[in-house]
């Protein structure tokens, strides 16, 4: 059975005194992550935890997270991590559908029905003698629950395990060839995927070193990046949109960073522009999806970056483009995007149907809508789920968010179906301008009239101080439908 390479204790001496991970309030080397590590998985041990138990981990990001999730991998058992500002029915859901056995967390009221230890009852310091006696942990056994957003019905357990999780962690560090000399400052929560796999086990496989910094704040994020010096970091397209939206007169020393990841949302390629102008940073845009352990397609740091695109498919997993009966179509055909490799998802929790359907044959169905061109690059058109039918007619909002976007002054777009009793569906958009520009809906309509068919034009341009975001830093399309359930509006003509 092969050492899983992102556990800290499978870490070589050379490693042993190098920096690891750090908070705010500690900064640990590999040893003493690794020491905290073993403490704490004695602690969930005499507790009658062990293999295959699920243990909840409800925490804001901090070093106490990631040392009860790689606890919880000691003792092979299970880490689901909880969103730390849900309410307490929204995290009894997540908590109850895991059948959790445990909940670490910081929250001062006990989860109903539930055992807790609470951040200030972790044991950092107990001696374990020679490893504490844990057995190996099998690369096939279960690692994460990561629930997804419940965007489309009930939040779903996704089912990761530690060979989906080394793959990714070893293909995130290949495509950007990390080093131990590499330096990831976390900015993203550690509920989600994305921080999991990009900032946190990336850097640990090769060596390097993470800091996790408090609460995003423009003002924040350039004092953390001149102090830490970091290499790169992961952010979702909002981040990118306040930084850029900065004043000129914000001059700050990024000249550490190599580059920045961009996922979890499109991001149009004029505020891609604006951020590495603006910054000097270079920006790679990617894709994936929870159920493909984060990322599938990702343009690269060194190399042919097409902006507008999410790159190629990273390497070992294949990308295909198949229409609605799931046959594959040749090279700039729109259809579902589908995705196969090693990093795919065991399948949703306790979910067999919902699996079969989500994974056929080998392919993960995503419901985007995409291309591929002739290098391989995907392009995302939208979501299958997102589509406008005005009249019979399809209608990709991605589209006209593109076309918003190339307006000098429009920061971000979301664009939905309105109801609508003559057409059915038509399209409404909301956005959101830089700071200090003034814009109207006529001009913007003028704008989009150069750019795309009267069809697609939107009955209304709403320009809204800031859009809507689920947990994980997505537009909530859903809640911006659910306010439009309203009386129809009168087409543009």
């Amino acid at each position: 059975m092969s050492a899983i390479s992102y556990f800290t204790w499978n870490a070589g001496a050379e490693r042993a005194t190098r920096p690891c991970v750090r908070d705010d309030n500690t900064a640990l080397t590999y040893d003493q992550f690794s020491a905290r590590v073993d403490a704490f998985a004695s602690q969930l041990s005499a507790r009658g935890l062990g293999k295959g138990d699920v243990i909840a981990v409800m925490l804001p990001n901090r070093v106490e997270l990631l040392t009860a999730m790689m606890a919880a991998w000691r003792i092979g058992a299970v880490a689901t991590p909880v969103n730390p500002t849900f309410t307490q029915p929204e995290a009894l859901y997540q908590i109850r559908d895991a059948r959790a056995r445990l909940v670490v967390t910081d929250d001062p009221d006990p989860v109903p029905g539930y055992p807790v230890i609470s951040i200030d009852e972790i044991d950092t310091e107990t001696t374990i003698d020679g490893g504490g006696g844990f057995d190996d942990q099998d690369p096939d056994d279960l690692a994460l629950l990561i629930y997804t957003s419940g965007s489309t019905g009930r939040p779903k357990g996704v089912e990761l395990t530690h060979t989906n999780l080394e793959f990714m962690a070893s293909t995130m560090a290949q495509h950007f060839s990390l080093t131990h000399d590499d330096h990831c400052m976390l900015i993203l929560p550690l509920f989600h995927v994305n921080a999991i796999c990009v900032s946190v086990l990336a850097p640990l496989i090769v060596g390097g070193q993470v800091s996790i910094t408090g609460r995003f704040s423009p003002s924040r994020f350039f004092d953390d990046v001149e102090r830490l010096r970091p290499t790169y970091f992961s952010a979702v397209p909002t981040i990118y949109a306040l930084l850029a939206s900065q004043s000129d007169d914000v001059v700050r020393d990024t000249s550490s960073l190599r580059f920045g990841v961009c996922g979890a949302a499109p991001i149009s390629k004029e505020l891609l522009d604006k951020a590495e102008s603006r910054f000097g940073l270079k920006i790679v845009e990617g894709y994936g999806l929870t159920e493909g352990t984060c990322a599938s397609a990702c343009n690269p740091p060194n190399g042919v970056r097409k902006l507008g695109t999410v790159g190629p498919a990273l390497p070992g997993q294949t990308i295909a483009i198949a229409d609605e009966q799931g046959t594959l179509l040749p090279v700039g055909a729109v259809g579902e995007v589908l995705i196969s490799g090693p990093n795919v998802m065991r399948g949703y929790l306790e979910r067999p149907d919902e699996t079969a359907r989500t994974v056929v044959d080998g392919w993960l169905h995503t419901g985007d809508i995409g291309r591929l061109d002739q290098d391989g690059y995907l392009t995302l058109v939208d979501r299958i789920k997102d589509m406008i039918i005005r009249g019979g007619e399809n209608i990709y909002p991605k589209e006209i968010e593109n076309a918003l976007a190339t307006h000098a002054d429009i920061l971000e777009a979301a664009v939905i179906g309105a109801p609508d009793v003559v057409y059915g569906e038509v399209p409404v958009a909301y956005v959101v301008t830089y700071p200090n520009t003034k814009v109207h809906e006529a001009e913007l309509l003028d704008h989009l009239r150069e750019r795309i068919t009267k069809v697609k034009l939107p009955v209304a341009i709403h320009i809204v101080d800031s859009l809507p975001r689920n947990p994980v830093g997505k537009i909530d399309k859903p809640g911006l439908r659910l306010a439009l359930r309203t009386p129809a509006v009168e087409p543009v003509r």
